[in-house]
């Protein structure tokens, strides 16, 4: 069977990573052939303030990929987030006219058309347009239409769009490193593509990516998207309440952060809260670092909860919390995130890879991983994608640039 290659780079807060791998367009038969993951510069909370930085940390993490995998990468799928991200639900109908009254693919993609024909304002681009679910002459909660008959469909989508000028700086930096967009997706999204299981998305579940500048949120309910948001809290808040709580510089608290961070420290046998921590001359308190660290944590998982657009999440939600993303890797974060909700909460990270991947393991690089997934699992979806139109001059240039690349 021919096999294809493929790439996606998330480019995160905090570091980028670049995923080089080939498929024979499914999941099990995708082997990752390099990974290039370096510290991130120019971005803040998901969207790009330094053009030049940025792209010089595409440029590395890229190389770094290319060096294990042993080719120049051509194109890549792209995550996105940030708080100009907007999600809406939208309805869309049309009337079956033939004479047989069978729905067909063809009317799949009219219905759409409908749905997705809300007016967009003209400084925002529409990412996804995703059915949630379908009607056929009444009949609700048909999931594929194709093949039944009637007079009349219907379906509820919903919307994702983005603001268009945060787009076209990130599309500026990926392009400006000679690699070509092969679609843009929404973060969440893909993340969840890494780490929820068919059971958590039909029974109902909350995907909460936790990275450095944002966390972004993904509900999902029989099957099918249920609501998506961001939020501009995550795990550069934490590492700066540490900061500005303990007199330490942001480099030095996140290093604490992440060397004796614990979301529960009073749940370890046998430990010393009243242990000092030495680190680089500086010494701080256990106790003080863990409840700094806590007492964020906690308002993150209930902002996260108060994201449903439902007050009774246990019955929206009843396969809980699934929370993935680097800020994720806090020990006790799950523990606490149950005692604070009542709900089950597990840490997701990518499993079933295959190649090079043994990094990847890590709830850090769902995004990277699910953006690979998501291609091979929604490549003939009715998902309509909106991609940024090229003038023949950008393909012209954007040729030979790789040609001489």
């Amino acid at each position: 069977m021919k096999r294809t290659r493929i790439g996606a780079i998330d480019v995160g807060t905090t570091k980028v990573c670049t995923i080089m791998a080939d498929t024979d367009g499914s999941i099990a038969g995708t082997r990752i052939l390099g990974v290039g993951i370096v510290p991130s510069h120019g971005l803040q909370k998901g969207m790009v303030v330094n053009v030049n930085e940025a792209k010089e940390s595409i440029r590395d993490s890229i190389r770094k990929a290319e060096q294990v995998a042993g080719y120049k990468m051509e194109s890549a799928f792209i995550g996105i987030t940030g708080r100009h991200v907007v999600s809406s639900n939208n309805k869309g109908a049309v009337a079956i006219t033939r004479g047989d009254q069978l729905v067909r693919p063809t009317d799949l993609r009219r219905v759409l058309e409908v749905a997705k024909s809300v007016k967009v304002p003209g400084d925002r681009k529409l990412l996804h347009v995703i059915p949630r679910t379908y009607m056929v002459d009444g009949q609700e909660g048909v999931k594929n239409p194709v093949g039944m008959h009637g007079f009349r469909l219907d379906v509820e989508t919903h919307i994702i769009t983005a603001a268009v000028t945060s787009i076209q700086n990130l599309a500026k930096c990926i392009r400006g490193v000679g690699i070509e967009i092969d679609d843009l997706v929404l973060e969440p999204l893909a993340s969840a593509e890494a780490v929820l299981s068919d059971e958590e998305k039909q029974t109902g579940v909350i995907l909460a990516d936790i990275g450095g500048g944002t966390t972004d949120i993904a509900v999902f309910k029989d099957n099918t998207i249920y609501h998506t948001s961001v939020l501009p809290v995550a795990g550069h808040l934490i590492t700066r309440d540490i900061s500005v709580g303990m007199g330490l510089s942001f480099d030095l608290a996140e290093e604490m952060k992440r060397k004796y961070g614990n979301v529960m420290p009073v749940q370890e046998e046998n430990a010393d809260q009243d242990q000092t921590l030495t680190q680089d001359g500086h010494s701080v308190s256990y106790r003080d670092l863990s409840e700094i660290i806590r007492i964020r944590v906690d308002e993150l998982i209930r902002l996260i909860v108060l994201e449903l657009p439902h007050t009774d999440y246990a019955k929206i939600v009843p396969s809980g919390i699934v929370l993935t993303g680097g800020s994720a890797n806090l020990p006790g974060i799950a523990e606490l995130g149950m005692e604070v909700t009542h709900l089950p909460v597990r840490v997701g990270a990518p499993v079933n890879l295959y190649g090079v991947s043994d990094t990847l393991r890590d709830p850090a690089y769902a995004t990277g991983v699910g953006l690979l997934m998501w291609k091979m699992r929604n490549e003939d979806t009715n998902d309509i994608k909106a991609k940024q139109p090229e003038s023949g001059l950008h393909r012209l240039v954007s040729g030979i640039f790789r040609l001489f690349k």
